[in-house]
C-alpha cells in the first residue's frame, strides 16, 4: 500500500506598483477635459451621474473646473457579481435619487475596459428620457472591448495592464494613490 504525501507551500504575491501617469498628468489632464465640457455645454447645465466607487476622486476634481451650472446624483452597478466575467445583466446596488427626464446627463466613470457593464447602464438611463447622455471616463482600454460603447471624453488611453491609484483599487487598497500606476504582481 502507498501513501501520498502532501506538502503545503505557501506562495506569497508580491505587489509592484509603477506609476503610469504623475499626479500632475493626470490633473492637467482632467483641466483639459473640464475646458472641453464647459465649451461643449457652454449656456446650458449638467446633471453628472458619479459612477461608484473608483471615479468619486475623478469626478470630485472634473466637476470642481466645470464653470456651468452642475447637479451630481451617485450609481454603483454591476455585471460581474463575483466573476470575472460579465453575467449580461446589471446589478443595480445604488440606483439614482434624482429623476432625469429632460437633463444633459454625463456619466463619470473611472476606467472602461470591456464595455459590457456601461452600455447596459447607459442603456438603462437612457430609457428614463433624458435629454442627452453622454460618458466621460479617466481610463480607457479600449483593446479590451467586447461591447461597442461611444466614449464622449476620454482621459488616456492605456494598454490591458491592471491599474490602481485616484479611486481605482486592488481588494481595496491604493484608491488613494494621487497617481496612476500598472500594478505587477510576483509570486514568491
Amino acid at each position: 500500500m502507498s501513501s501520498i504525501y502532501m506538502r503545503k507551500v505557501e506562495h506569497t504575491v508580491k505587489e509592484i506598483i509603477r506609476e503610469m501617469y504623475s499626479e500632475e498628468q493626470v490633473h492637467a489632464r482632467i483641466l483639459e477635459m473640464a475646458e472641453q465640457i464647459n465649451q461643449d455645454y457652454e449656456g446650458k447645465s449638467l446633471h453628472i451621474i458619479c459612477v461608484l466607487k473608483g471615479s468619486v476622486f475623478f469626478c470630485c476634481d472634473l466637476v470642481r473646473h466645470l464653470t456651468i451650472p452642475v447637479t451630481i446624483d451617485f450609481m454603483a452597478v454591476s455585471s460581474y457579481g463575483n466573476e470575472t466575467r460579465s453575467s449580461g445583466r446589471l446589478r443595480i446596488t445604488k440606483d439614482l435619487d434624482e429623476d432625469i427626464d429632460d437633463l444633459d446627463c454625463l456619466i463619470v466613470e473611472d476606467i472602461i475596459d470591456s464595455g459590457n457593464t456601461l452600455k447596459m447602464t447607459r442603456d438603462l438611463l437612457s430609457a428614463r428620457n433624458a435629454a442627452s447622455m453622454k460618458i466621460c471616463t479617466l481610463l480607457d482600454k479600449p483593446s479590451c472591448r467586447e461591447t461597442e460603447v461611444k466614449v464622449d471624453y476620454t482621459g488616456f488611453e492605456i494598454p490591458d495592464k491592471f491599474v490602481v491609484g485616484y479611486g481605482l483599487d486592488y481588494a481595496q487598497k491604493y484608491r488613494n494613490l494621487p497617481y496612476i500606476a500598472s500594478v505587477e504582481f510576483i509570486e514568491e
